[in-house]
């Protein structure tokens, strides 16, 4: 994870610097329930996991989907805590984008509850809470580099739009 957050692991001004602190928390998660993935599997804290986890694909496949579908590269943003594939030129309103605005953090969101259902105990349940956190300010870093980028458009944007849950949250 180090070395997929090199750009950003050093920068707590960018979204991703809180993104890795997440990830950490998921590591963490699954080399904790790992062992559990398949026990009891009717259990309704199995039944409530695999709900979440199903979440989350269908949520990372639609911000993937959109991304792929609407992006337009700028070569001319200089934000080099920035990947590529987080370039764009023109705001995403479209497909999932229309109700949330933050489909792969909802994702990663879903994959933290899904993974700490496998088997709650509270030590998990900190760390799951700790992803969260660092997901709702990754998103709060993400949103002001957008604010920057895009301006008034993704302030109305900000308006119409929930962060990770439609018409939720």
């Amino acid at each position: 994870m180090i070395i997929i957050s090199r750009k950003t692991i050093f920068n707590p001004g960018s979204h991703g610097f809180y993104r890795f602190f997440s990830w950490e928390c998921i590591i963490w998660l699954l080399a904790s329930n790992y062992s559990y993935w398949f026990v009891n599997p009717f259990s309704i804290n199995q039944l409530i996991a695999w709900g979440l986890l199903v979440i989350s694909i269908y949520m990372v496949l639609a911000g993937v989907i959109m991304l792929k579908k609407g992006r337009k590269r700028d070569n001319n943003r200089s934000d080099t805590a920035l990947y590529e594939f987080e370039k764009t030129s023109e705001l995403i309103e479209t497909g999932i984008y229309k109700y949330i605005r933050h489909p792969m953090y909802s994702s990663l969101l879903f994959l933290t509850w899904g993974i700490f259902f496998k088997h709650p105990d509270i030590e998990l349940l900190i760390i799951s809470v700790l992803s969260s956190l660092f997901l709702l300010q990754t998103a709060n870093m993400d949103e002001k580099e957008c604010l920057t980028y895009f301006g008034d458009k993704y302030s109305a944007y900000m308006k119409r739009t929930k962060h990770f849950i439609p018409f939720i949250f």
